[in-house]
């Protein structure tokens, strides 16, 4: 099973994202200060789907 939370923190850091602080239980809190928009990442990524949903969300054009 694929984990994809590495690809997506360094997807997100490409595109200008910056680790803001912790969350809930294993989840962090990421932000564009370009853009002012906040993205929360859990901390084990194990579906696609949901990769999917966190670059949906951070409007970033990147598809696993």
């Amino acid at each position: 099973m694929a984990e994809y939370e590495k690809e997506v923190r360094k997807i997100l850091r490409q595109n200008g994202y910056l680790f803001l602080r912790h969350g809930k239980g294993d989840h962090d809190i990421w932000i564009n200060s370009d853009t002012n928009m906040h993205v929360t990442v859990d901390g084990k990524i194990k579906s696609r789907h949901t990769a999917n949903a966190i670059m949906k969300q951070s409007q970033i054009n990147y598809h696993f």
